[in-house]
């Protein structure tokens, strides 16, 4: 096999991986078909195979592989469907909605593959890609900052509309999206959390369901977490706030690493915190220190990165960026924070993950959210649909 024939399920934000392929930006890739129940979306590829179910699509012996980009509850089913049917499946994120179901999706992988059939299976956590989480991973797990002691991040630059929230008629729901925020915009941050530092052992979250718009999911998060070796990290996030922040901290024994509007700063002890602190020195006394800038001319392969990556995963058997069975932990993540909110209690990793699937379908069962015809329009008429 000399290229991948490719086929995407769900041209939303599919149209996006798809127009990447077509344009030859993912080298070893080539756009065989597409699957949307939208005949109309499917008309924006001619020339490609178009089928109007998933199903089709998999059956029809035109793809050796398959990008899921469909809403979230589906990516569970369509990925077990796809493997089932020896495809090679690159989803997006986040994997599953929940825990039990993420789990049920990586064993069905683990399962086929014991059975003797080569499956290459990805996630689209394109922010790994970023040269500047490259170099912050570099100074974390390389050793350079030390000891971990603290973390904080504050992402409140996901703002978003009740026009947004109205675009889809899954959209904001517990049955229709799983969540808000955190299993929406957020993904990424959470992928990028556990990846950098770790996946904690204890979550205590205060969510605001509706907070800032008319719907029943978490659009604001505070979440305390700690770290096995005794860190502790703040996590917070919302979609109500603007103009918003991007801001990462990150304090070490060696001193402190900040990223923020494209500028990474490590500034760092010359002397190690405690050694320095244990040391009979003025009282007021600080160890000196040296500041390092990084600065990149772009974010890197992002998009287009992980669909070459996987396309050379399975034509030359390199390593994945992101393998599918790690994005269970940014699905853990927001569950946790998720249910430490609904029980008001501080939850243990690992989760429960039948305990978070009962928790869910009881919101989901209780809720009385309506989405009519016009509300799935949007007011503008707007489409979202290639929007987190």
């Amino acid at each position: 096999m000399s290229t991948v024939r490719i086929g995407v399920v769900g041209l939303g934000m599919g149209a996006l991986h798809a127009n990447l392929i077509l344009a030859g930006k993912a080298p070893g890739l080539t756009l065989a078909a597409v699957a949307d129940s939208n005949v109309e979306k499917r008309a924006k590829f001619p020339g490609v195979a178009g089928f109007a179910t998933a199903a089709e699509m998999f059956a029809s012996g035109l793809i050796d592989a398959v990008l899921i980009a469909t809403p979230h509850y589906s990516h569970t089913g369509l990925g077990i469907e796809a493997l089932r049917a020896g495809l090679h499946v690159l989803v997006e994120k986040p994997i599953s909605v929940h825990k039990a179901d993420a789990e049920r999706l990586i064993a069905a992988h683990v399962e086929l593959e014991a059975a003797g059939g080569r499956r290459v299976f990805a996630a689209m956590f394109n922010q790994r890609t970023d040269p500047y989480y490259l170099k912050i991973r570099e100074w974390v797990g390389g050793g350079a900052l030390g000891e971990l002691r603290r973390v904080q991040w504050t992402i409140t630059n996901w703002f978003r509309t009740e026009a947004y929230y109205a675009s889809g008629h899954w959209r904001a729901t517990w049955k229709g999206e799983g969540g808000g925020v955190l299993l929406n915009q957020c993904p990424h941050n959470l992928d990028l959390w556990q990846w950098l530092f770790g996946q904690p052992v204890r979550v205590r979250a205060h969510c605001g369901f509706g907070r800032y718009h008319a719907i029943e999911v978490e659009d604001d998060v505070t979440a305390y977490v700690e770290f096995a070796g005794g860190a502790t990290g703040l996590f917070v996030t919302s979609t109500g706030e603007t103009p918003g922040t991007n801001r990462l901290e990150i304090a070490g024994e060696n001193g402190r690493i900040v990223y923020e509007n494209d500028r990474v700063v490590f500034t760092r002890n010359e002397t190690g915190m405690t050694a320095f602190s244990r040391a009979a020195t003025e009282g007021f006394a600080r160890p000196a220190t040296t500041e390092d800038v990084f600065t990149a001319s772009d974010h890197g392969g992002q998009h287009a990165g992980i669909l070459e990556n996987f396309a050379a995963a399975i034509l030359r058997g390199e390593a994945l960026i992101a393998p599918a069975a790690e994005g269970l932990r940014s699905v853990e993540l927001a569950n946790a924070m998720i249910l430490s909110a609904w029980a008001d209690e501080t939850v243990s990793l690992p989760l429960d993950g039948a305990r978070y699937e009962t928790a869910l379908a009881e919101k989901i069962a209780a809720s009385t959210v309506v989405k009519t015809k016009q509300t799935q329009a949007g007011k503008a008429g707007n489409d979202f649909a290639k929007s987190f």
